[in-house]
């Protein structure tokens, strides 16, 4: 992914475990999503937070060191995912071991995919698609879109102002 480009990207738990079924594991997520934000290393537009994966519509604006924003937020919320589950001596750090050689667990699959937003109405369609997620049948998360609180919903529905380190899509383009 390149700088200051807009891109709805997605990636899921390895195997697609439903580590972030639980509020703990999801709240890691949103805030390493909050904290590159506020260092102004991301722009988030949009983000669904589901049990095994994620959608973020976003773009990176500097990189964070020597590395781009996106790679430090995966390392960093595997880190605190391996952190998490050893201090709660959690068995199911077990399903995470990999006998890689750079690490010895691997919490989300290999490669994301990244899609270019080149306009307006992809962006917009992208979005629908994150807001509307958690409504599916087989997730039955929740019946309204505004009550899923770890999505972007509400922020573009009812102005909700937990969600003010987004940045709404029209600055986009």
């Amino acid at each position: 992914m390149e700088l200051d480009v807009v891109y709805f990207y997605t990636v899921a738990i390895v195997d697609w475990i439903p580590l972030l079924k639980t509020e703990k594991f999801k709240l890691i997520v949103l805030n390493s999503l909050i904290h590159l934000v506020e260092k102004k290393k991301l722009v988030v537009y949009g983000f669904v937070i589901m049990p095994n994966h994620i959608h973020i519509i976003w773009s990176s604006s500097e990189k964070n060191g020597k590395e781009m924003p996106y790679a430090s937020f995966m390392k960093f919320t595997g880190h605190s995912f391996l952190e998490e589950l050893r201090q709660t001596n959690n068995p199911l750090l077990e399903r995470f071991k990999t006998d890689k050689n750079t690490r010895d667990h691997q919490f989300w699959q290999r490669r994301g995919l990244p899609i270019l937003m080149y306009d307006r109405k992809r962006l917009e369609q992208k979005l629908d698609y994150i807001h509307y997620n958690p409504l599916q049948e087989h997730w039955g998360l929740v019946k309204d879109p505004n009550d899923y609180y770890f999505s972007s919903c509400s922020f573009y529905e009812q102005e909700d102002k937990r969600f003010n380190w987004l940045t709404h899509y029209m600055d986009a383009f």
